[in-house]
Parts: C-alpha cells; structure tokens; sequence
C-alpha cells in the first residue's frame, strides 16, 4: 500500500533518534528508557513520529507506578490490549496525520516527536525541576494526558480509564493522599 504523504524509513527515524539525544535530557536513567521504547516501537510500526501512545505503551511496559496509578490488572491488561491494537486500527488512521491539538506552542520542537510528545516532554522536565529530581514515569504520564486530544487519552478513554480521573489521582497523591503510594510525592 502507498502512503499518501513520504515518511522516513526505519533506519533514517532511527538514525535520527541516535543523533538527537536532547529528547532524553534530563529525564532519568529510567525515563530515558521509556522514550528509547517509545522510539523502538515508532520505528517498528513505521510511524512517521513518536506520539504520546507511545510514550504511554512504554510507560506501561516499564513502569510499575504508572501502571499502579492507572488501576487494576484488568484495566491495565484491556489498556495494553488496544495499545498492541494500533498497527491495525488506530495506527492506520494515524499514521497519515501529525499528533497536534493546536494548544501546543510552536517553539516546543524535538526531531521525531509529534508536538504533543515533545510538549509531553518538557511538561515532565519542568515537573521534575518542581519536586527537585528527576523526571518519573508518573510525571511523564500527566503531562502526556494534559491536553484531552492527545493519542494517549484516546487510547485511555477506549480502555474505559477516564484521563481527568487519572489526573485527579495524581494530583491527591502530589498533595499527600495517604492511599496513594508515598512516592508519587514530588
């Protein structure tokens, strides 16, 4: 099949990706691995950019936080189930088009990245700086569910996880709900 717009192959998304590595600063040992898993998995659906779906299937993969914050092993396992779904059904619909709400700055740009992701980024950089550490899993999946025309809430939402509920047990756990595991302090 033809795609309608020229997209890089794999070797030169990758290439790309291993000149570029400002997409990774200041992240973490552990996030850089998340994005490096993100990347992987853009090359291998010949994805034209690395979007917030993901930077979420790899936070899902990787990160025992994240995945307790999003809920129990049901949900989780039907998250994972439409994020596997991508290079059949959303993938075929999205590759055509760049991951963009219109609410992201211009000047937010990384080589490989939708502006949604690259925003998503720097969203977890700059919450990082805020709680004085490194960027963790959860700070990246607030930011990547901020904006509600993002991949990422399009694939929460079709697994029946609400993104203003997932936010909202962020937000309690940054304000110390004792429920919440104490390391989502920041």
């Amino acid at each position: 099949m033809q795609h309608p717009t020229p997209r890089p192959s794999a070797y030169q998304v990758q290439e790309r990706g291993s000149h570029r590595a400002e997409h990774g600063a200041g992240l973490g040992v552990e996030l850089a691995a998340v994005v490096s898993g993100a990347c992987r998995r853009a090359v291998r659906d010949e994805d034209r950019q690395i979007d917030t779906a993901h930077l979420l299937h790899s936070l899902l993969e990787s990160d025992p936080e994240v995945c307790a914050v999003l809920g129990e092993d049901r949900r989780i396992a039907r998250l994972l189930g439409y994020l596997v779904q991508r290079s059949i059904a959303y993938g075929l619909r999205w590759q055509s088009a760049v991951e963009d709400s219109g609410s992201v700055p211009v000047v937010v740009r990384t080589t490989g990245f939708s502006p949604l992701a690259a925003a998503g980024l720097e969203c977890a950089r700059e919450r990082a700086a805020r709680h004085g550490g490194p960027a963790r899993g959860v700070d990246l999946l607030a930011a990547i569910i901020a904006d509600p025309q993002a991949r990422a809430v399009e694939v929460l939402e079709h697994a029946g996880i609400g993104h203003r509920d997932v936010l909202a047990r962020l937000d309690a756990a940054r304000a110390g709900d004792p429920l919440l595991t104490e390391r989502w302090k920041g």
